[in-house]
């Protein structure tokens, strides 16, 4: 699978956050149900300064590697911090190195297929903040344009 490795500045990303594991297929069901409540329940409209139409689904504060568990936030890259009551919260995604992964395809499936295959290579991983970036630049669900983002050691 093809990358390039790319410098990025700080994002502060606002949504809804949900503790998991990928342990027993929990993670498949738990990240579903956040998005679903992203866009369903009207979250997603009530982030305020949003820098662009683009969704973020972001892995962040691991208890180690992958196989433990983790917080997985669905929201919006932000152009300020914004809190709405207890579920809706910001995180900045810090600035550094990251493996960029571009994909094409179903949200579900292509994704999934990615994340099992950057598991299984060998990258130097950070362990701080991951992240797809969906583009959101087709009406056709099945050909969606997803950036994926490693955090990398320096």
């Amino acid at each position: 699978m093809k990358y390039e490795i790319v410098e990025l500045e700080e994002k502060n990303i606002t949504g809804i956050r949900i503790k998991t594991t990928n342990q027993d297929g929990k993670a498949m069901q738990d990240i579903g149900k956040t998005w679903q409540r992203l866009f369903v329940d009207g979250i997603y409209e009530k982030i305020q300064n949003k820098v662009n139409c683009k969704t973020i689904g972001l892995y962040t504060e691991y208890e180690g590697d992958y196989t433990k568990p983790y917080t997985f936030i669905a929201g919006a890259e932000v152009s300020r911090e914004v809190q709405i009551g207890e579920e809706i919260k910001s995180i900045i995604i810090p600035k550094g190195k990251y493996a960029k992964f571009v994909i094409t395809g179903d949200v579900q499936n292509s994704v999934g297929q990615a994340w099992q295959e950057i598991w299984n290579m060998d990258l130097k991983r950070k362990y701080t903040c991951d992240f797809e970036e969906y583009q959101n630049n087709s009406e056709d669900m099945q050909k969606q344009e997803i950036h994926i983002y490693i955090a990398l050691d320096e």
